[in-house]
């Protein structure tokens, strides 16, 4: 086991002159040194075979008694410098300061063979200066919804951070998970994540909100030179394409949230990554019924600000955020306006590209852009779920429009009945469409199929998984690491995992809704 570390994030921005977790306001810096706090008994009960092969790491690595202390926080490998990272950031649309790293602890940038750069991070491993009182560490549950989710959105082709490993401590944590007074005791878990880089929006508006402008710009030009090395030029002009580059990623990470039916839950600007990647797998959830004003968290649960249908206009809000971080280093703010304006051509775009995709349309004239309404429209009121629907489309005969197709995918037969006028119109105007649709059958279906998800990560699916889990079974969470690897695939044998939420699952915590605890 041996990794090649080039850790440029310590070597070229500067740091905490402090060293250790004692909670403090940190300035003029953009990480702290603080090593991982061991734990009682580390074992790897699940890795990504995808991650770990790009790593060079066989299984009998993966198994290793070395590997687990490494990766659970009991020792370093030589290169490793592990630090927390320091940023601020707009959670639920308020400026709330310092934030950081609080539970996650960087071990070190590496190099696979092909030069590719991944951080690997700890996600509960212990106390930093940024924990803001709480003990660094994670819970099973919420370690398992990360590993999972992680692998999931890479393999239904949605940029993400990714997870090599997923190691129960042998300790337990005290969580109250629903912020009531009844906190309890939980089996506690570590995450290795990895991504190219963890800078977020948030790391920007620290340094501003300071007016700390040479730090800001420090870390602007560190962060093009080394994650966007393709952009070319210096001053201003290279900012604004820079900026416009981010607000087209984001353009186009919505763009695929909305294709799949995830919910971010969480979407706080200290949670938006400056490379376009899901980040930070807290509260989120998977459509189901489709309900554009749904949310899976508790805390959202009143003002629903992170609500499904607003996840583009919020991504577009947390741009200006990170447009106004960095105002300070423009003359004027009309290349910031015209990056944003970047982000709506980009989402416009994006979202017409799935539109065609998913319809199995040659291209989606604007006319197609009301006819996937009408279809969502149909779904609303005969709350139909949004993964069974499009998928039960990829079958749809022309010539024999049929509502019969999606019989099944219903959650209420009165609400179904109901609404069956609305959807036998659909069905016509759809056959209509694809009977003009240049596009032959078996490309259509083939491009419905790649498009239009069987399986997804249902919050039952986690929920199931964890229970077992927690009694010390970790097979269903192996299982559903597989399923998940080949998201598009019929499975046979794996039926169950492509079907309905379960009534029993619609009111259960974990399933339903959860909280931000962790």
């Amino acid at each position: 086991m041996r990794f090649e570390f080039d850790n440029a994030f310590l070597r070229e921005l500067p740091g905490d002159g402090e060293i250790g977790p004692r909670l403090r306001q940190v300035e003029g810096a953009c990480w702290s040194c603080v090593e991982p706090t061991p734990v009682a008994a580390p074992e790897v009960v699940a890795w990504s075979d995808e991650m770990a092969a790009t790593f060079g790491l066989a299984e009998t690595d993966m198994r290793s008694e070395r590997f687990a202390r490494t990766f659970g926080g009991n020792a370093l490998l030589e290169g490793m410098q592990p630090w927390a990272a320091n940023y601020g950031g707009h959670q639920f649309g308020v400026w709330a300061g310092q934030l950081g790293d609080g539970r996650a602890i960087s071990l070190g940038e590496t190099l696979d063979a092909r030069g590719q750069r991944w951080e690997l991070q700890l996600k509960g491993a212990g106390p930093t200066p940024y924990s803001r009182g709480a003990d660094g560490r994670a819970v099973l549950r919420s370690s398992i919804r990360e590993f999972l989710c992680s692998e999931a959105m890479h393999h239904l082709g949605v940029p993400t951070t990714r997870a090599l490993c997923l190691i129960e401590t042998g300790e337990a944590v005290v969580r109250d998970m629903f912020y009531d007074g009844h906190p309890r005791e939980e089996p506690g878990a570590i995450v290795c994540r990895v991504a190219p880089s963890f800078i977020r929006f948030g790391s920007f508006e620290l340094p501003y909100a300071r007016n700390d402008v040479a730090l800001l710009r420090q870390l602007v030009d560190f962060t093009i030179r080394r994650d966007f090395p393709q952009l070319r030029g210096e001053g201003e002009p290279l900012y604004a394409d820079w900026f416009a580059e981010v607000c087209e990623r984001t353009a186009r990470l919505l763009a695929q949230w909305m294709r799949v039916g995830f919910v971010h839950g969480v979407m706080n600007t200290d949670n938006m990554s400056i490379l376009g990647l899901t980040i930070d797998y807290g509260p989120y959830g998977w459509i189901d019924d489709y309900d554009p004003d749904w949310t899976p968290n508790t805390t959202d649960a009143v003002r629903r600000r992170y609500r499904f249908g607003q996840q583009p206009n919020v991504a577009w809000w947390n741009l200006t955020r990170l447009a106004s971080a960095l105002s300070p280093l423009f003359a004027d703010v009309s290349p910031l306006q015209a990056g944003l304006g970047r982000y709506v051509t980009a989402w416009e775009a994006a979202d017409r590209a799935n539109v065609a995709a998913k319809l199995g349309l040659a291209q989606a004239r604007d006319e197609d852009m009301v006819l996937r309404d009408g279809l969502h429209a149909w779904m609303r009121e005969a709350q139909a779920d949004m993964t069974l629907t499009w998928r039960a489309l990829v079958d749809f005969q022309p010539d024999a429009p049929s509502p019969g197709l999606l019989a099944g995918v219903c959650y209420d037969e009165h609400s179904r009945q109901a609404a069956e006028p609305v959807l036998r119109d659909w069905l016509e105007r759809y056959a209509a469409r694809l009977r003009e649709d240049p596009l032959p059958p078996d490309q259509r279906r083939n491009r419905m199929r790649l498009a239009n998800p069987r399986y997804v990560l249902r919050n039952y699916l986690a929920q199931e998984a964890i229970d077992r889990a927690e009694q010390g079974d970790y097979a269903r969470v192996r299982e559903l690491l597989d399923v998940m690897r080949h998201p598009y695939d019929d499975q046979p044998g794996r039926e169950r995992f492509a079907g309905k939420r379960p009534d029993w699952a619609k009111q259960r915590a974990g399933c339903s809704m959860l909280s931000c605890s962790s």
